[in-house]
């Protein structure tokens, strides 16, 4: 009876430590197929993405580029992104052509009329760029909208941000420029 116990209590380790090799075995599957490291971060370089724009123009980012890169997603119906619209609009104009402004709307979750009426409306004079998909809001880890990312000129992440007073933006885009 003693030997019977025995045998079933090694049965039972063996198979759970079995297990434990599956399952370890398919997380490093999973993370050699999305690497972890692509996540975006502070001081590493901004995945590259190019998508197209209202205007119909490819725009990329990511990499080397003449001037600082203000990336900001966003979508229609997100009543935090209507604040900062206006707050937007105005720091693109004091600063207009020492940085580049993006507004990547997520489009998988927003109607094609609205984001065209957001844009009239606040009169965006920068570039809308649709991820119709919403793979790249995914590489960049956007769980919140609006969420924007301060990439320099060296293709650098040097800040990611939410909505910010007008006054604190202003501060951010300065920084920015200096750099």
């Amino acid at each position: 009876m003693l030997l019977k116990k025995n045998v079933f209590v090694i049965a039972l380790v063996v198979i759970l430590a079995g297990f434990a090799i599956y399952q370890n075995a398919q997380r490093q599957n999973k993370e050699t197929l999305m690497p972890t490291e692509q996540a975006p971060k502070v001081n590493f370089l901004a995945p590259s993405f190019t998508l197209k724009g209202l205007d119909g123009k490819d725009y990329t980012i990511g990499g080397p580029r003449e001037k600082p890169l203000f990336v900001n997603f966003w979508a229609s119906w997100c009543g935090p992104c209507e604040e900062e619209a206006p707050d937007l609009v105005n720091v693109y104009n004091k600063y207009q052509g020492q940085f580049d402004l993006y507004a990547v709307n997520v489009t998988p979750g927003d109607k094609m009329e609205n984001i065209t009426k957001f844009v009239e409306t606040y009169k965006y004079p920068f570039p809308v760029l649709l991820d119709k998909q919403g793979t790249n809001a995914d590489t960049y880890r956007v769980v919140a909208i609006p969420t924007s990312f301060l990439i320099d000129k060296n293709g650098v992440i040097r800040e990611v941000v939410h909505v910010l007073s007008p006054r604190d933006l202003d501060k951010k885009i300065a920084g920015l420029i200096k750099e």
